[in-house]
C-alpha cells in the first residue's frame, strides 16, 4: 500500500468488531487469499478502532450482525452452504476473465 500512495487510505470496512469476516492468507503473501475465511471471535488488544493492525492486511467482507452465538460453534472443516447480501449488493462487481494460452 505504501509503495503506491495508499498507506494514509480510509480502510472502509474496519477489522473492529465481533464477528468482522475476512478473506484467509499466507502470512507474507498478501496476494494468497482464495476460499478460505475467518471470523473475529473477540473484541482483543489487536484491533481497537483506529488502531488496528488487522485493518489493511486481510480483506474483510462483512459483519454478522444477527445470531453470533453460533460462531462459538464453528469448527475446522465446517463448510458454509449459503449466504446472504443483506446490503451492499449495488457494489458487486463481476469480474472478467481473459483465458490466456
Amino acid at each position: 500500500m505504501k509503495d503506491i500512495g495508499l498507506y494514509k487510505a480510509q480502510t472502509k470496512l474496519p477489522f473492529n468488531a465481533f464477528g468482522t469476516m475476512a478473506m484467509a492468507r499466507e502470512e507474507f503473501e498478501n496476494n494468497s487469499g482464495s476460499s478460505q475465511v475467518f471470523w473475529l471471535l473477540k473484541e482483543s488488544e489487536l484491533t481497537p478502532s483506529n488502531a488496528n493492525i488487522l485493518d489493511g492486511r486481510y480483506a474483510v467482507f462483512g459483519y454478522v450482525t444477527e445470531n453470533e452465538d453460533f460462531l462459538a460453534d464453528l469448527k475446522v472443516g465446517d463448510v458454509i452452504e449459503s449466504v446472504q447480501v443483506v446490503a451492499g449488493l449495488d457494489n458487486l462487481v463481476n469480474p472478467s476473465y481473459k483465458i490466456v494460452g
